[in-house]
C-alpha cells in the first residue's frame, strides 16, 4: 500500500477498509483511486466496493485469497492493442473470466499549475501510447508510471511546475490538479475492453444471450499446424473473433495463441472444433465463458 504516492494513500486505505468488511461485494482493480479500472468497476457494477491494488498481480491475488469476489482487468485497447503481460497473467491466475466490459477512454492532461510550461507527462504506458501524437506535437516527453491516477497523485505530491500527468478527468478532482486539456487521446473512439475474473466460472445454463469463450493454445511445431488447428472452427461454423500470437519463454520453439470465439463448451459445434484444435496442439486451456456485451459483427 505504501507504494502509492502520498495524496492517494488516504483514499486507498479508506476504500480498502470498506471493501475488507464486505469481500463479497469487492471488485479488485489495478491502480490508484481515479484510475480507468476504478471507473470500469463502478460502470460494471454500480453497487460494488472497488478495491485498489498496486499491480495486476495484486488484484488477481485479492480474488485468489478471498479478499475480493472479483477483479476487473483491462486486456486490450482499440488504439494501443494488448495490455502488457495480461496474456501471461490470466492463465497463471487460475481464475475464470466471467464477464466482459467495454468502456470509452478519455484522457485528461493535468498539472499542478495552470500557466506552467509543460515538459513531461507521466502516466501508464498504455495511456501514453494512446496520446503519443498529442504529446509529440506539443513537445512533451512521456514518462511511464504504474498507473494513470497514481501518476496524477505523484504530480500533486511534488512541486515541479513542468510536470504533468495524463489520467481520467476525475483524478484532477481527487488530487487537486488543474485540467489543462480534457481529451488528449489520439482518437475520439478510444475504447478499452476489460474482463471480470472470479474464482468460479459461470454456469452456461444460468445465462442468456450470445456467449463468448476465451482460451489459449500452443500449436505443434510442424508445418501448417495453425492452419490445421483453425480448420475445425471453419468447418463447424464457429466464429473466431480474436486470434493473437505471443511467445512464452525465451526458446522461440513454439508459439502460443490467445483466442475468443462465439459459443461455449456444450454446444456440439464448439465441442467438435475444440476437439480438432486439441488434436493439432500441444496444449489448450480454457480461460472462461461469459456473455457477449458488444457485438463483434
Amino acid at each position: 500500500m505504501d507504494s502509492y504516492p502520498a495524496p492517494a494513500l488516504a483514499l486507498v486505505k479508506n476504500m480498502t477498509n470498506v471493501a475488507n468488511e464486505h469481500p463479497a461485494k469487492a471488485i479488485a482493480f489495478q491502480g490508484a483511486p481515479g484510475a480507468n479500472s476504478h471507473l470500469a468497476a463502478l460502470e460494471y457494477d454500480a453497487d460494488c466496493l472497488p478495491l485498489p491494488c498496486f499491480s495486476f498481480e495484486d488484484a488477481i491475488d485479492a480474488v485468489k485469497d478471498g479478499t475480493a469476489a472479483r477483479a476487473i482487468i483491462p486486456i486490450e485497447n482499440s488504439l494501443h492493442g494488448r495490455v502488457a503481460d495480461i496474456h501471461f497473467l490470466l492463465p497463471e491466475s487460475g481464475l475464470s473470466i466471467v464477464a466482459e466490459h467495454f468502456m470509452p477512454i478519455r484522457h485528461c492532461l493535468m498539472a499542478k499549475f495552470a500557466a506552467a510550461e509543460l515538459k513531461t507527462a507521466m502516466s501508464h504506458p498504455q495511456a501514453l501510447g494512446q496520446c503519443r501524437h498529442y504529446l509529440r506535437s506539443h513537445g512533451i516527453i512521456p514518462v511511464a508510471y504504474a498507473d494513470t491516477a497514481a501518476a496524477a497523485a505523484f504530480v500533486a505530491a511534488n512541486d515541479d511546475a513542468s510536470a504533468a500527468a495524463i489520467a481520467p478527468p476525475i483524478a484532477a478532482e481527487l488530487y487537486g490538479l488543474v485540467p489543462i486539456n480534457d481529451g488528449v487521446q489520439d482518437d475520439a473512439s478510444n475504447m478499452t475492453r476489460f474482463v471480470v475474473l472470479s474464482r468460479e466460472p459461470i454456469s452456461n445454463t444460468d445465462v442468456t444471450g450470445t456467449l463468448m469463450t476465451t482460451f489459449i493454445f500452443e500449436v505443434k511445431n510442424i508445418p501448417a499446424a495453425l492452419y490445421k488447428a483453425m480448420g475445425g472452427f471453419a468447418t463447424n461454423g464457429v466464429n473466431m473473433t480474436k486470434l493473437e500470437s505471443y511467445q512464452n519463454g525465451a526458446s522461440f520453439s513454439a508459439t502460443e495463441f490467445f483466442a475468443d470465439i462465439e459459443g461455449a463448451p456444450g454446444d456440439p459445434a464448439v465441442d467438435r472444433a475444440l476437439d480438432e484444435l486439441r488434436f493439432h496442439c500441444n496444449s489448450v486451456r480454457l480461460l472462461g465463458t461469459y456473455v457477449q456485451t458488444r457485438n463483434r459483427g
